[in-house]
C-alpha cells in the first residue's frame, strides 16, 4: 500500500469518531452507536477509493505539489465525503436492485438482521456529510459551494436513478423502452457527475478556483471520462472476472439498461432480437447464459475494444486542447491512467 493511500485511509477513523461522538452527545443507546459503526465499517470502507482519493491528487496537482498538511487533511475529508456519498447510493442501489454481493461481501441489506433498516442507514449515511462539511469547512469562504455542489451533485444522481428505474424496471420487461439516448442520459446523470465531476470540482474550490471558464472545461472532459468509466463497468459486469470486481454481475437478471444490451439491440438479428426479447431481465441462469451467447456471437467485446480506443483518442484529444492558463491538463491526464484498460 503505498503512504499516500495509507494517510488517505486513516482519516476514515477520524471522521468516524466523530459522528460516533455526534451520536453519543444526542443520548443514542450504545447498540444504535455501534449499528452506526458497524454501517460505516461495511458501506463506507473497503473500495478502491478511487473517487476520494482523486479529491486529493487533483489538489496536489492544482498547488503544484505544495499543498500544505492542513490543505491536504482538508482534501482527505472531501475524498471521505465522495466515498460517504457513494457508499448512501449503493446501499439504496443494492436494495433496488436485488442485489447479492458488494466489493466481495454480501450487500448490506442482505446481512443478518438488517433488512430494510439499510433504507435509514442509507439515509444516515447522506447526513454525515453535512455534517463532516460543518465540521471541518464551515469557516472556509468556500463552505457554502461545497454545500450547493453536495445538493447539486446528489440531485443529479437520483434523477439518472430514476431514469434508471422507470426504464428498466425489474419485473416488467420491455426492450422497446432502452435506447442509447436514455442510456447515455443515465450514464451522465447516475455514475459521470458525482464520480468525476464532483471529486475535482471540490479541489478547485478549495485551490481558490474562482473562474466559471475552468469549470466548464473540467466538466466537458470529465463527463465523456465519467460516460467511458460506466461502459467499463457495464463490459466488467458480463464478460469480466467476479473474483476481480468483487461482485456478481447481474445487470442481465436485473433487466438494466446497459450498455451490452444497447448494443446488441442495435446489432441483433431479427431471431437474435427476439431470444433478447424472449431470456432478457430473467432470474434463471438458463436464460442468462442464453444472452451471453448472443452478446459472444454478436463479439461485444471486439466492439467495446473498438469502442475503448476511440474514447481514449476522443479523451486525449480533448485533454490536449486545454489551456494550462485555465486549467492543469495533468489532473486529466492522471484520470485517465487509473481507468484506461481496467479490469475491475
Amino acid at each position: 500500500m503505498t503512504s499516500a493511500k495509507k494517510e488517505f485511509e486513516n482519516v476514515f477513523a477520524i471522521l468516524t469518531e466523530d459522528f460516533l461522538a455526534l451520536a453519543n452527545s444526542r443520548k443514542l443507546p450504545q447498540n444504535a452507536i455501534e449499528w452506526i459503526k458497524k454501517n460505516m465499517g461495511h458501506n463506507v470502507f473497503g473500495g478502491k477509493m478511487n473517487r476520494g482519493m482523486s479529491v486529493v491528487d487533483s489538489l496536489q496537482i492544482l498547488k503544484d505539489g505544495k499543498a500544505s498538511d492542513d490543505e491536504l487533511f482538508k482534501a482527505r475529508v472531501l475524498g471521505w465525503c465522495v466515498e460517504w456519498l457513494q457508499a448512501f447510493f449503493l446501499v439504496a442501489d443494492d436494495i433496488m436492485d436485488s442485489s447479492i454481493t458488494r466489493r466481495g461481501n454480501p450487500c448490506w441489506y442482505k446481512m443478518e438482521g438488517v433488512g430494510t433498516i439499510a433504507i435509514n442507514d442509507s439515509f444516515i449515511l447522506e447526513s454525515s456529510i453535512f455534517f463532516f462539511l460543518k465540521k471541518y469547512f464551515r469557516k472556509e469562504e468556500y463552505y457554502v459551494d461545497l454545500l450547493e455542489l453536495f445538493h447539486e451533485v446528489t440531485l443529479d444522481t437520483e434523477f439518472g436513478q430514476l431514469l434508471d428505474l422507470i426504464t428498466a424496471p425489474e419485473n416488467n420487461v420491455d426492450l422497446n423502452r432502452f435506447s442509447m439516448e436514455k442510456y447515455k442520459f443515465i450514464v451522465l446523470y447516475k455514475t459521470a457527475i458525482y464520480s468525476f465531476y464532483l471529486p475535482v470540482a471540490m479541489a478547485m474550490h478549495m485551490a481558490g478556483i474562482k473562474d466559471e471558464l475552468a469549470f466548464r472545461k473540467a466538466r466537458e472532459i470529465l463527463l465523456p471520462l465519467g460516460e467511458y468509466f460506466q461502459i467499463q463497468d457495464d463490459y466488467l459486469d458480463c464478460f469480466g472476472d467476479p473474483v476481480v470486481i468483487g461482485k456478481i454481475g447481474t445487470d442481465i437478471e436485473d433487466n438494466k439498461c446497459s450498455w451490452c444490451i444497447n448494443q446488441a439491440l442495435k446489432m441483433a438479428s431479427p431471431e437474435q432480437r427476439k431470444l433478447l426479447d424472449k431470456h432478457y431481465g430473467k432470474k434463471n441462469p438458463e436464460d442468462v447464459s442464453i444472452i451471453k451467447q448472443i452478446y459472444k456471437d454478436l463479439n461485444l467485446e471486439g466492439v467495446y475494444r473498438e469502442y475503448e480506443e476511440n474514447s481514449y483518442a476522443f479523451l486525449t484529444g480533448l485533454i490536449s486542447q486545454l489551456d494550462e492558463n485555465v486549467i492543469k491538463k495533468d489532473i486529466f491526464l492522471e484520470y485517465m491512467k487509473k481507468i484506461y484498460k481496467r479490469t475491475k
